[in-house]
């Protein structure tokens, strides 16, 4: 019988000071799901469902999003679906309602891969699990795998759609801990795996994400989220695409693209974005910038359609959202 400790915190400073020996509990969607296959085994959890979970109005005009606020309030603030509605399609592109009513956007952007070798702590070889034990996907069933940002230790995808939009978005995640506050740019909060996949994100120890901010945006009213998937609902990406354009005389003035489904991180699409400013929106220039942007995938033999599956989808939101700023 595993003995396990169940506590509840007060506010964030109780939440801190539980250290590395807890494990935080916010609706259980993805802990409570790994601790029944015994990927999980933690020996306290303290539940901190009661942490902040509103959504405020920042100084410059953007929007703190608590941590503990659940993904159906997030996609259902009248605020998010208007100003950032991008935000608000991916949150209801994911899982179902039953599980948005109860994830959490902390829990959100700290869920583990859905990899099934991850999973299967019975007879597979999983690097992100045990470190050093080998990684059977590769070569292995590997259709919701990765293909860019891969390593030999690791191609696992990074499961959330939040997040990507978030990362479209420019996001800041605010985190507390023993040294105090601070604030970092979710680009930086999902890690790569390269030959430490086990190391997911940048939280420093005894960390908790006490919120996310989302900044002022002139495009992100524009914006939009697209995901490609096996079947209509309740089901991983196996592409998705959040984007926003801003044109001015013609040209595109911003542009911000992220892609899931297809990186081991929420994948910021930096080099299609360098090729879509100042120039006019066209199909060819679209072509060129998804093709920049995958030119260095890798695919295992399930994934060998990933790419040109994830340019097709980045061309048709890219000619959609031109179509609509013109």
């Amino acid at each position: 019988m595993t003995v396990l400790r169940y506590s509840r915190a007060a506010d964030l400073a109780e939440a801190v000071s539980a250290g590395q020996e807890a494990r935080l509990l916010g609706g259980g969607t993805n802990l409570i799901d790994l601790m029944r296959k015994g990927v999980e085994r933690p020996q306290h959890l303290l539940d901190v469902s009661r942490l902040p979970a509103g959504i405020d109005e920042t100084e410059d005009g953007g929007l703190l999003i608590g941590g503990a606020l659940s993904n159906a309030a997030l996609a259902a603030d009248p605020r998010i679906r208007a100003h950032y509605p991008m935000l608000s399609r991916a949150v209801l592109a994911g899982a179902s309602a039953q599980i948005r009513n109860m994830a959490t956007v902390a829990g959100n952007l700290m869920q583990r891969t859905r990899c099934p070798y991850f999973a299967d702590v019975a007879g597979a070889s999983c690097n992100r699990r045990v470190p050093g034990s080998g990684c059977d996907a590769q070569g292995g069933v590997s259709r919701y795998t990765a293909v860019l940002g891969t390593s030999k230790s690791c191609i696992a995808a990074h499961p959330s759609d939040m997040a990507v939009a978030l990362v479209a978005l420019d996001a800041v995640v605010c985190l507390e801990g023993p040294a105090g506050p601070r604030r970092l740019a979710i680009t930086d909060f999902h890690l790569l795996p390269g030959d430490s996949p086990e190391k997911e994100t940048a939280l420093a120890p005894g960390e908790v994400i006490s919120g996310v901010v989302l900044p002022p945006s002139s495009l992100a009213a524009r914006s939009a989220y697209r995901k490609v998937r096996d079947r209509a609902s309740y089901a991983f990406a196996l592409v998705s695409v959040a984007a926003g354009l801003r044109l001015e005389a013609g040209r595109i003035a911003e542009a911000r693209i992220a892609l899931g489904g297809v990186g081991t991180v929420p994948w910021r699409a930096a080099r299609a974005e360098a090729l879509l400013i100042g120039a006019e929106p066209t199909p060819e220039l679209f072509a060129r910038a998804a093709d920049a942007e995958l030119a260095e995938a890798e695919t295992q033999p399930a994934t060998a359609f990933k790419p040109e599956l994830a340019r097709r989808t980045l061309r048709a939101v890219l000619t959609t959202l031109a179509e609509d700023a013109a």
